[in-house]
C-alpha cells in the first residue's frame, strides 16, 4: 500500500513540476520535484520493508556489516 502512495505522490510531482514548467511558476516546479522525491523514497522504504520481512537473518547480518564498516570509519 505504502509503495502504491509513493508511486501515486511521485507521478503527481512529475505534473506538477511540468505545471510549473509551462507556467513558469518556479515554487510550483520546486514542489513538483519534492514531491517526486518523498514519492521515490516512500517507494523505496516500502520495498526495504518488504525485504526485511521476508528475510530478516540476511537483513539482521547486512545491518550489523554496515555497522560494523561505519564504526571503524569513525
Amino acid at each position: 500500500m505504502s509503495e502504491f502512495r509513493g508511486t501515486v505522490r511521485d507521478m503527481g510531482g512529475r505534473v506538477q513540476q511540468k505545471v510549473g514548467e509551462y507556467a513558469g511558476d518556479t515554487k510550483t516546479q520546486a514542489e513538483g520535484l519534492y514531491n517526486q522525491a518523498s514519492g521515490q523514497a516512500e517507494q523505496q522504504i516500502s520495498r526495504l520493508s518488504d525485504v526485511i520481512r521476508d528475510q530478516p537473518i540476511t537483513s539482521a547480518l547486512v545491518a550489523i556489516g554496515i555497522g560494523y564498516l561505519l564504526g571503524r570509519f569513525t
